[in-house]
């Protein structure tokens, strides 16, 4: 007969983390790697129960039907300033982090080769990323100016977007501590430094890259490498792309014109090669 439990040992002040569950009869999968397995004897269906996504039904030609435990744990933030790693079958914490902050969000990384990987949105404007087997603090990703409420993963995990109190939306490349906006920005430099607002040079992918960025001797076009190893070149004036080369097998990291061919580029890449281009 299904029950409802109430976890209060080890709590976030007065919050209740409460799980309902069919005790008697639940199974656990076994773990092979990044997966988990279920089996009966012989073949068989199975099907998630609906409004309840972390039981899996499944019935078999051995003349059993079994009800499997899905998922055997969750991850809570606290105003208590503390982020808890809960076996929801025991009711018990498996691991405390805390910075001292109190965290907002808090996410797994959705890979599976990366579910020992926690990102916790905090009020003192950072993200924090923790390794849950060893409990350490492995990166920070500090570029917002209030704090983070939100993070969401895309391009598949290899970025994530955060939310913040200071009204931006920010974007990074996971791993790396700055945010992505993937531009060219120009600057006068004649008395002082002054961003032209009228000249923005995008498209690429150069996110945590120092790719190199140069200009056509003529004075009309812009030219950069790029992350996923293409060079792009715009149009100065329009400042729209004029044209993009697949040049490398990984970054490509620098590009460079020739002084009098105009016709002609050089690029190198992090694949070990130069190449030459006409």
């Amino acid at each position: 007969m299904a029950r409802r439990r109430k976890i209060t040992k080890g709590g976030h002040g007065s919050r209740l983390l409460k799980t309902q569950r069919q005790q008697r009869s639940l199974l656990h999968p076994q773990t092979s790697g990044s997966h988990m397995e279920w089996s009966h004897e012989r073949r068989f269906r199975y099907s998630l129960l609906p409004k309840a996504g972390h039981l899996l039904l499944s019935a078999g030609m051995d003349c059993k039907v079994k009800i499997w435990d899905v998922y055997n744990s969750v991850l809570t933030a606290g105003y208590d300033k503390n982020i808890k790693y809960w076996d929801t079958e025991t009711g018990q914490v498996i691991s405390t982090f805390s910075t001292g902050k109190i965290p907002y969000v808090v996410k797994l990384n959705p890979d599976d080769d990366k579910q020992n990987i926690l990102l916790a949105g905090m009020s003192d404007k950072k993200i924090v990323q923790w390794d849950i087997n060893t409990g350490e603090i492995t990166q920070e990703y500090d570029q917002h100016l209030g704090a983070v409420n939100t993070i969401t993963f895309v391009d598949n995990n290899r970025r994530f977007v955060t939310s913040s109190d200071d009204k931006s939306l920010r974007v990074w490349e996971f791993g790396i501590p700055v945010s992505l906006d993937n531009q060219i920005l120009i600057y006068s430099a004649r008395e002082r430094f002054q961003l032209n607002k009228k000249k923005r040079f995008a498209g690429h992918v150069v996110a945590g890259y120092a790719c190199q960025v140069n200009f056509s001797p003529d004075g009309r076009f812009v030219m950069s490498g790029d992350g996923e190893g293409k060079c792009w070149f715009w149009d100065w004036k329009s400042c729209k792309v004029f044209r993009t080369l697949r040049c490398h097998n990984g970054v490509c990291i620098g590009a460079e014109w020739h002084p009098l061919e105009q016709s002609k580029v050089a690029t190198c890449g992090w694949d070990g090669l130069i190449k030459y281009w006409d």
